[in-house]
């Protein structure tokens, strides 16, 4: 059956309130996409993109009377509403129109990520097997791009690993896929444990080579490796946590950084690393170093 699309054009702090109420207003959907109809595909877990001009897409059932959608969101809204459009769309399969567009895609020169509904281009390259299921993490956003190259650069074998942040747990398994011992990772929605869970199975890592926990339950033991892909505001807040969660001498990655982001974080963290060269993929980038031996 056909679908009823509401499109607005919104600021990143209208995000979040305005999908609370499209979803009290019995919309099917509500997705995020950029100014140049890109998908957002990665927004971090519980947060909004940060893109300045972003489209909200929600979908309707086609028989919603579109007057009053429109009123009744004007009602919940304070002033006037952002630039809209109503338009009826096709039915299609959502879901296996996403899954046409997820192809295998290798990152360094060891590691694929391969739809777990595709052959492995190499089979005896270092292949994870991803469905992101209901986390963010396929490797198409730059920022998981910058991390999973980053460890496919780094010798891992018999490394402990936290992936703090963890969504679909692409990062976490990559590291064990390429050598690591035991990887701890963490995330503060439950959905994305599960999907980290599901993706570990999937890649037939063992219970005991990764142990999944909320923030709050996480232990605070020291690490060889960490890697944060979160944002640039949880980056600079939680520097003296993540910074404790480095063994000295040991390696840091961090991304879900924009560009004009990089001298806060960078600004938050030299005092305990030796960081390296930044890196940067399409306006965001990747800050990583060894933490300094202690005296």
């Amino acid at each position: 059956m056909p679908w009823l699309q509401l499109r607005l054009a919104i600021t990143p702090d209208q995000a979040e309130p305005l999908e609370d109420m499209l979803l009290a207003l019995d919309a099917v959907s509500v997705t995020f996409m950029d100014a140049e109809d890109q998908p957002i595909f990665e927004p971090d877990l519980g947060t909004t993109p940060l893109w300045s001009n972003t489209h909200l897409l929600a979908l309707f059932e086609a028989d919603t009377n579109r007057t009053q959608l429109l009123e009744s969101l004007q009602a919940l809204w304070p002033g006037s509403l952002p630039a809209h459009e109503l338009q009826e769309i096709a039915d299609q399969n959502w879901e296996r129109s996403w899954m046409e567009h997820f192809h295998p895609m290798r990152f360094g020169q060891r590691l694929w990520i391969v739809p777990s509904w595709h052959a492995a281009p190499e089979p005896d390259a270092v292949n994870l097997l991803l469905d992101p299921g209901l986390a963010f993490g396929t490797g198409t956003h730059p920022t998981t791009a910058l991390c999973l190259e980053w460890l496919d650069g780094q010798s891992l074998t018999g490394r402990q690993v936290i992936d703090f942040g963890c969504g679909s747990g692409i990062l976490a398994i990559a590291a064990l896929l390429l050598g690591a011992d035991q990887v701890v990772a963490t995330d503060i929605d439950s959905q994305a444990l599960e999907a980290s869970r599901d993706n570990a199975q999937r890649n037939q890592i063992a219970d005991s080579k990764l142990t999944l926990f909320l923030p709050e339950d996480m232990p605070r033991h020291a690490a060889d490796v960490v890697v944060a892909n979160i944002l640039a505001g949880p980056l600079v807040k939680l520097a003296e946590e993540l910074t404790a969660l480095v063994k000295p001498g040991g390696l840091i990655a961090l991304s879900g950084i924009l560009a004009e982001q990089t001298e806060d974080i960078l600004a938050a963290y030299r005092e305990h690393f030796e960081l390296d060269p930044v890196a940067e993929r399409d306006g965001w980038i990747r800050i990583s170093g060894r933490r300094h031996l202690a005296a």
